[in-house]
């Protein structure tokens, strides 16, 4: 009978009477997520459990794996390097570097205001762009960010740039250029005919930058 229910809540009662060796990858994730719910634990720890599907059979896991939780109402922890897996599914993100805890909160808390560069960095794609920050302006900050989907083409913008690939997803275009040493993706809505080798100028809302000391810590 418990069998039965995992294998309903898994969507998995046509494959029953399968051997190991006749399923998929994610067919064989999901077995061994149904090992774990006849248990009937109170809480399920998750150890990077999509690292080896392809891309859209992550995509499809990370929808199961948010729905099982809704509706066994159980604790999960999951384990992962991917911060995309730590966005879609957690109700709360505690990022780790060295085996020492950088900041907990829930993930668009961590997205908006990270504590720290290594948050900031962590968490986003593509990442948050970092140069120094007295390529804009003189203060205390060493080193500003700016995440890809806040830059936008001007041609007043204060970042002059030198465009070194550009990307064309055809809903987004992703365009990285070198801001003098330095390399910055810029996130750009639509269709845009941008090609390697030009200059152009990104300007950013001064709201939408974070500021870093020089050890990494955030300011204001």
């Amino acid at each position: 009978e418990k069998v039965g229910e995992a294998a309903r809540i898994l969507q998995m009662e046509h494959l029953l009477d399968r051997r190991p060796s006749q399923l998929s990858g994610g067919q064989r994730q999901r077995v061994a997520i149904g090992r774990a719910i006849v248990r009937e634990p109170k809480l399920f720890l998750f150890d990077e459990p999509l690292s080896n599907l392809d891309a859209a059979l992550r995509m499809n896991t990370r929808i199961e794996i948010a729905a099982l939780h809704r509706q066994l109402g159980a604790s999960m922890i999951y384990v992962t390097h991917d911060q995309t897996e730590a966005m879609t599914l957690a109700d709360k993100i505690v990022v780790l570097r060295d085996g020492r805890v950088e900041q907990i909160g829930s993930p668009m808390d961590l997205y908006n205001n990270p504590a720290n560069q290594f948050v900031a960095g962590f968490l986003g794609s593509p990442a948050m762009n970092f140069f120094p920050a007295d390529l804009v302006h003189k203060g205390d900050a060493r080193t500003m960010g700016v995440r890809p989907e806040n830059l936008y083409l001007a041609d007043d913008g204060v970042l002059s740039a030198e465009v070194s690939h550009v990307e064309q997803l055809g809903g987004d275009t992703n365009v990285i250029a070198h801001v003098n040493d330095h390399q910055i993706t810029a996130r750009l809505f639509g269709q845009h005919a941008i090609t390697e080798g030009q200059d152009v100028r990104f300007g950013f809302e001064p709201r939408n930058t974070f500021h870093f000391d020089a050890e990494g810590a955030r300011l204001g």
